[in-house]
């Protein structure tokens, strides 16, 4: 408990211990013969003790022009039972509402701790290595391109890469599981995790500000200002619903003893109604248990590894009809290696060299395997002491590295391929398309992967294969998500007919869109979303800058948290922090449980307000019964919206 939640039990209990034997000495007779203003300052102490609080906040807001809320309907309630010399229930009213509030704050805080304990991953310092030592600074003082030292059990404080060093990090703050990650030189790591037993030397790539700790605490912090519209419903139900009830209880004051026609009696009969109309009428059920059950999915979800953004992004989850996918790096590992080289009029290590020139300043990941290539053949040429020069006479090596000088007029046509004079002579690289664009006749190639056609000066000079694996559990989660309800799984790629074919009958997906430019993904979804039903939502799940634009126009946009892009993270509504695409049914389960559950609160909570009002307003409920009614609903409630915390 907190200290609030500890003083307000003590007040509670200090309140019970004076109060239940009054209430069995007022049943007994034992204060018939203490004078009525006795009487009022015997049922005024532990009133006061335990309502002084619900009074002033009902005096405050009234001030700021927030009459009708649920501390006035407490406070008008009992006061009315005061006035009508109903003590032990005035009492007994201030005192159930504290009990259904203290129980509200215990859940409030409950369904908070998964969330809160993603915070404590924040870092409190950083190891700044200088040249005067090691000194601890504030990770927000830490210049890119820094080498900080992470020692064992220590937290990782920025985004950088291990420069030297060996260990294991626990990865659960933000994955939610428990299995380490071994870490080795040269590796990427990222903030938030915890090291384990090694010593990290590692350079900075990015400021606190932009690393993955930072962007996932202000994406929690957010996370309860984007609301479903249930709980604008909600909002909007509280604002002209207890207006409403204020002025029926206020109608059923005045006309009641007119309508009866009875004397002094019937007065105090009907005001005592109106206060039992008004005790029943509180919105608190609602009010606190459907946030409470929207806060309870999004902490699930996080014990998973699963960031939502928003409430709204939690419920539209449960209407999904239809997943999108880009393939690479999220169906597949992304991880591209050249497989085969098929050379035509110059050797495969010539069509290599001079392919892993023309893309040396392309950061795309089909470059970076030409040249990951590349540097492999020439370290083995080397090793089994292979010649140095290609050509007679010339500068060429074959030590692996790139040189600048060879390298002119360098240009890369986004979703096609690259041009550049390499020594002197025009070379293009790219797909059919790009050929197909200079002019150049070129062999179609059958191989089962990503081909890069390669020309020399106008002549065709051979292809590159270039092969992705699919994900271990990548065709597990598209069974998985059919089962959780989804009735469309769809991939999109850039990828050439053949190789996407092929993935896609190895996932199982129930459709696929192939050699797709950046801008024809936008156009796909768009069409896509024209089709869905009406009430149903679109999901797209990518991992790369150019799958920002795409996550953004989906209904709800799911992004890779460990390997995605800044900007397709910031970008989406859901963020998968270990990039496991099973875990997307996990989201789709918890976001239809946790709407389930806030649809029993809603159907509940209205269901028993509105006939206990009935009820109240003919008099056939006393006070008392009101009490357990809106006492009972709001703990029930909270406890039903309590389930919501259990992960699936």
């Amino acid at each position: 408990m907190t200290k609030k939640q500890k003083a307000a039990f003590i007040r509670i209990i200090i309140t019970a211990l004076i109060f239940f034997p009054l209430l069995i000495l007022e049943h007994t007779g034992g204060l018939d013969k203490l004078p009525l203003a006795a009487r009022i300052i015997v049922f005024l102490i532990p009133y006061g003790i335990i309502g002084y609080d619900v009074v002033k906040k009902a005096c405050r807001n009234i001030l700021k022009g927030k009459v009708f809320d649920e501390n006035f309907l407490m406070m008008i309630a009992t006061f009315g039972a005061l006035a009508v010399q109903e003590f032990p229930e005035a009492v007994a009213v201030m005192l159930f509402y504290q009990v259904g509030e203290l129980f509200q704050s215990y859940a409030v805080g409950k369904s908070r701790k998964s969330i809160s304990d993603m915070m404590d991953m924040a870092p409190e310092y950083a190891n700044l290595e200088t040249e005067g030592g090691i000194s601890s600074v504030d990770p927000d003082d830490v210049p890119v391109g820094s080498i900080i030292v992470i020692k064992p059990g220590e937290k990782i404080p920025l985004d950088g890469v291990v420069i030297e060093g060996d260990s294991m990090l626990d990865t659960s703050a933000l994955t939610g599981e428990s299995v380490p990650r071994r870490i080795h030189e040269n590796d990427d790591i990222i903030s938030g995790c915890i090291n384990g037993n090694g010593t990290l030397r590692v350079r900075t790539t990015k400021e606190y500000d932009d690393s993955t700790v930072a962007k996932i605490l202000e994406l929690v912090e957010n996370a309860s200002d984007k609301k479903a519209k249930v709980e604008n419903f909600i909002t909007r139900f509280a604002k002209y619903y207890t207006p409403v009830v204020t002025l029926s209880a206020v109608a059923l004051a005045v006309l009641g003893p007119v309508i009866s026609g009875g004397g002094v009696a019937s007065v105090s009969k009907w005001l005592l109604r109106a206060c039992t109309f008004l005790v029943v009428s509180c919105p608190c059920a609602l009010v606190i248990s459907v946030p409470l059950g929207f806060f309870g999915g999004i902490g699930a979800a996080s014990k998973k590894g699963i960031l939502i953004k928003g409430s709204n992004y939690l419920e539209m989850a449960s209407k999904v009809d239809t997943v999108v996918f880009d393939k690479t790096g999220t169906l597949t590992k992304g991880e591209f290696k050249v497989s085969k080289v098929i050379a035509r009029n110059m050797t495969a290590d010539e069509l290599l060299e001079i392919a892993a020139h023309a893309e040396s300043y392309s950061t795309h990941p089909i470059a970076v395997s030409i040249l990951e290539a590349y540097e492999r053949v020439s370290a083995e040429t080397s090793a089994t002491g292979g010649t140095k020069d290609r050509e007679e006479g010339s500068e060429k090596s074959t030590s692996g590295r790139i040189d600048p000088s060879r390298i002119e007029n360098a240009h890369e046509d986004a979703g096609h391929g690259v041009d550049a004079l390499i020594d002197g002579k025009h070379v293009v690289i790219g797909n059919g398309k790009h050929m197909d664009k200079h002019g150049i006749k070129y062999d179609p190639c059958d191989e089962n992967g990503t081909i890069v056609y390669v020309a020399e000066d106008g002549r065709y000079a051979g292809a590159i294969v270039i092969s992705d694996t699919v994900k271990d559990g990548a065709s597990e989660a598209i069974d998985t998500m059919k089962r959780a309800g989804v009735n469309k799984c769809v991939m999109l790629t850039g990828d050439r007919e053949a190789a996407a074919k092929s993935a896609a009958k190895e996932l199982k997906v129930d459709k696929y869109y192939a050699e797709l430019l950046p801008g024809d993904k936008v156009s796909k979804v768009e069409e896509l979303l024209k089709s869905e039903n009406e009430g149903s939502y679109l999901a797209f799940v990518g991992d790369g800058i150019n799958d920002a634009p795409v996550l953004a126009r989906a209904d709800i946009g799911i992004a890779m948290g460990s390997m995605g892009s800044d900007a397709a993270i910031e970008a989406a509504d859901i963020v998968l922090m270990d990039d496991d695409v099973r875990k997307i049914s996990t989201v789709i389960k918890i976001s239809r449980r946790t709407m389930k559950i806030v649809r029993q609160n809603i159907v509940f909570a209205i269901g028993v307000k509105l006939a206990v009002l009935v009820l109240s307003a003919f008099g056939i409920t006393n006070m008392w019964a009101a009490v357990f009614a809106d006492v009972g609903v709001a703990v029930l409630a909270i406890l039903n919206s309590m389930r919501t915390l259990k992960s699936t």
